[in-house]
């Protein structure tokens, strides 16, 4: 069964590579699996990944749902399917370096293990943020104030070891702070109670605060390192803590499994696709960078961010609940 099944990927592998441009794939259309809610920054990137790579497939993917256990519902998913070209799932930030890491956590697959590398695709660019209605003006002045009052400030969070949980714990580490963590079942609500003034802070993707920017909420700094074009002359935290850097990707994994031509077809598609200024535009719009990278860039991506956060998780003692 497994030789069949080897000899089932490869046919599959010839089939993809080889079929032309309008014949596209040659069964069905391909998936990709999302981990997290409709209309949030990870299924904006799933559409537009599937608008991208639709001229060169011959038809669009289909992107597909899946949600809950931070996005292991979906890989786990993707880790169970053949290894064709034809499944592939939303890999991100926590999915990958963050959450297998965490002690205590109760994941379904080891993403190291099970699930292939296929290209990192989007930047998400990290903000700190603050109510409106704050007194805060800047990082030096949150700071100087969580300094005068340990303990008594909070910062908001998509949930315990989400990167936005991460990026606070290590504000609270790199400028010897004592702050509150209030985690929420992801960044939405956690941004409208700091709108509301009910947390201090958040540092999470710009396309999730982007649109209350100037009302509820107002923006204290970039948080990593990059900033945007958008938001000319807006610091970094960096320029009051140095050292201070946090960053979110988005990219595609496929299963065990997966021939190498197939990873390299998949890049091939979304690296013709994003030449339209269109589609890095509707990303700009949405807080995002393009950031392409084939599968073994990706993977070395993925090792270098394991290992920082890795670094945040041991000294903040954090673990899963």
């Amino acid at each position: 069964m497994r030789r069949l099944h080897g000899m089932s990927a490869g046919l599959a592998a010839l089939l993809f590579c080889s079929a032309p441009q309008a014949q596209g794939f040659p069964e069905h259309p391909p998936r990709i699996l999302g981990g997290f809610a409709a209309g949030g920054t990870s299924d904006i990137v799933n559409r537009l990944i599937a608008e991208a790579v639709a001229p060169d497939f011959g038809q669009r993917p289909v992107v597909e749902v899946r949600t809950g256990a931070n996005g292991f519902i979906a890989a786990a998913e993707a880790a169970r399917g053949a290894p064709d070209g034809l499944t592939v799932v939303q890999c991100s930030t926590g999915l990958l370096t963050i959450s297998p890491q965490l002690p205590g956590a109760q994941i379904p697959i080891d993403p190291a293990r099970d699930l292939v590398p296929i290209a990192n695709v989007a930047h998400s660019s990290q903000v700190m943020v603050v109510s409106a209605r704050s007194p805060y003006r800047s990082v030096a002045e949150f700071v100087a104030a969580a300094r005068e009052r340990p303990g008594r400030l909070t910062f908001a969070s998509a949930g315990i070891g989400s990167v936005s949980h991460l990026s606070g714990a290590r504000l609270a580490r790199v400028a010897a702070l004592e702050l509150v963590h209030v985690p929420y079942r992801g960044a939405a609500p956690g941004v409208l109670d700091v709108a509301a003034g009910r947390a201090d802070t958040i540092i999470t993707n710009l396309g999730d605060v982007v649109a209350q920017l100037g009302e509820g909420l107002r923006l204290l700094a970039f948080a990593d390192g990059i900033g945007s074009p958008r938001f000319a002359g807006v610091p970094q935290v960096s320029d009051t803590l140095p050292g201070y850097a946090v960053s979110g990707w988005f990219g595609l994994c496929g299963p065990r499994g997966l021939p190498p031509a197939l990873a390299a077809r998949w890049f091939e598609a979304l690296r013709s696709g994003f030449d339209d200024p269109a589609l890095r535009r509707r990303l700009d719009e949405n807080g995002l960078v393009l950031r392409l990278e084939d599968s073994a860039a990706f993977a070395r991506t993925v090792a270098a961010d394991r290992q920082g956060w890795g670094e945040v998780i041991r000294a903040a003692g954090i673990r899963a609940e």
